[in-house]
């Protein structure tokens, strides 16, 4: 493993912190969402959860995995995360705003990980798996945008 697999650890713990804030406020715009997009958008948030849950499993497990501890706590979560907590939303345009918003914040993020992570293929590749999902997902959500 890297010799600086602490340094990666702590950039994925805050990857991990922003996760779960990003999976909550999907979570609220899944439950408030209203209007004519209502169905559309309704069962995208929930598919960008479920989405967003695999993916703090899967940061958790690789720091786990690089000898390191995940942290685990909200308050932690909170302490460590620089994405915030979103306030109601229940406009369709606004919400989407948010998601593409985060997703940009993320693959940032993802793209931070890999330069750090040089000579980690494990995290490598995870950090490359995810840049490519977020790619898209932010080609979509500019898409619905227009």
């Amino acid at each position: 493993m890297k010799t600086n697999s602490s340094k990666v650890a702590e950039k994925l713990n805050q990857l991990l912190s922003d996760y779960q804030i990003y999976y909550q406020n999907l979570r609220a715009l899944h439950w408030n969402v209203k209007g004519k997009q209502f169905y559309m958008l309704h069962e995208k948030y929930e598919e960008f959860y479920d989405e967003a849950a695999d993916v703090i499993d899967e940061l958790a497990e690789r720091i786990l995995m690089i000898g390191e501890k995940p942290l685990h706590t909200f308050t932690d979560f909170l302490k460590t995360a620089q994405l915030k907590e979103a306030d109601y939303i229940s406009d369709g345009k606004k919400g989407v705003e948010l998601v593409l918003e985060n997703s940009r914040y993320l693959l940032k993020s993802f793209n931070e990980v890999l330069e750090l992570a040089e000579g980690d293929e494990g995290t490598s590749a995870l950090m490359s798996d995810l840049i490519g999902a977020a790619e898209k997902r932010i080609w979509m959500l500019k898409s619905t945008l227009v």
